[in-house]
């Protein structure tokens, strides 16, 4: 793959992530969406694949890479399964990422080499039943009462967070008000601590081998230094952690993109009517190119933030419009792919039909579309 911005290095993690997905991923892909399982044995082979901590120092115990390797390693696993796509980019940029980036020291070397090797996850705990866009009328508060924070509330749609891996969560909680004003922090929260219950949804549209729980607060106590980063910095955390994860969600935009267009590809040029194959039809030859052509744009742009974040440079824009064009191209991608498919692209037979189903979250999650809209209007000077 032709593109100035990658070197050797990102195209032999290519090559290694993709031949992963290939051999270990899909033959699993199509069961453990029919029976909405979190796989612990993917997860670990992940881990043992060196992509959790992608981004992480070696001395953490991570690979020390850059953050369009991690991006490229994301796009290659959406582009087999988003569902384990999405356990690697929560993993890495909601779970890991955080703690690597506003941790002290002591919770740097606590918690990251082991989430780096994929033997535990970690959730990050932003939204709420009545707080998902509007991250500022969070309910989920904690005070401080002799040198613990006592937390209540709840939590809903938390990537990661109840498996027989996981080993804790970041939430966000409102932890001081004043004159109507709320103070947020992020506070560092261990499974199996009183008080504190994960349950796994179930019954979802898109992802389902992917792991999604609902977070229970009732005067849980954890230690004042489970704070992460300084008391009150909440929002800034947190919205530095959306910028990252936007990164990361583009990716799985961009590969299931590129999944869904190598299936309607393959399909057409094996699908013969009228006597030729239906890739030689001007009609599907035209929807292909398209799609091609949206992916070759949608690839660009989010390289291009990847390397705006890693030369230190103001990237938080671009990531914006990443993650709203992969995730819209995704959805556009995805629908002609199952009209090239016909009737076959309706049936569970057919992997296109779980495509279809799995892009509809890019819209939602870390930011949705609209969200993107007005983030990127307040850029341009709207």
């Amino acid at each position: 793959m032709n593109n100035p911005l990658l070197n050797e290095q990102h195209h032999l993690i290519r090559k290694s992530v993709r031949d992963f997905a290939e051999r270990e991923i899909k033959p699993l892909a199509k069961e453990l969406d029919d029976k909405q399982s979190f796989s612990v044995e993917l997860t670990k082979k992940m881990g043992e694949m060196g992509l959790f901590g992608m981004i992480v120092s070696p001395e953490y115990g991570g690979q020390g890479f850059d953050y369009i390797s991690y991006i490229i390693a994301v796009e290659e696993l959406a582009r087999i399964d988003s569902s384990q796509a999405a356990t690697i980019a929560a993993g890495n940029s909601l779970g890991i990422n955080p703690i690597f980036y506003y941790g002290s020291e002591e919770q740097k070397k606590k918690y990251l080499p082991i989430l780096c090797t994929g033997q535990k996850l970690w959730g990050f705990g932003l939204t709420e039943p009545n707080a998902g866009s509007d991250s500022r009328n969070t309910k989920t508060n904690a005070y401080l009462e002799e040198g613990e924070w006592v937390i209540n509330g709840s939590k809903i749609f938390i990537t990661n967070a109840s498996t027989e891996i996981t080993w804790g969560s970041i939430i966000q909680v409102i932890s001081r008000e004043r004159d109507g004003e709320k103070e947020f922090s992020t506070i560092i929260v261990e499974n199996g601590t009183p008080g504190f219950t994960a349950r796994t949804m179930h019954n979802k549209m898109m992802w389902r081998a992917s792991n999604t729980a609902e977070l229970y607060f009732d005067n849980c106590k954890v230690p004042e230094s489970n704070v992460l980063g300084l008391q009150g910095h909440g929002s800034k955390i947190m919205l530095g952690t959306l910028d990252c994860g936007r990164l990361s969600i583009a990716a799985m935009g961009l590969g299931l993109a590129q999944g869904a267009f190598e299936l309607a590809l393959k399909y057409s040029q094996e699908r013969v009517q009228f006597g030729k194959p239906i890739c030689k039809q001007q009609v599907i030859s035209f929807k292909l190119t398209d799609m091609a052509l949206k992916i070759e744009l949608a690839r660009n742009l989010l390289y291009k933030a990847c390397w705006l974040k890693d030369n230190d440079l103001p990237f938080a824009k671009e990531a914006a419009m990443s993650k709203l064009y992969c995730s819209e191209i995704a959805k556009e991608v995805a629908d002609e792919a199952v009209q090239i498919h016909g009737g076959y692209g309706l049936m569970k037979d057919y992997d296109v039909e779980r495509f279809y189903r799995d892009q509809r979250l890019l819209q939602i999650g870390e930011g949705t579309s609209e969200i993107q809209r007005l983030v990127i209007s307040r850029y341009i000077g709207c």
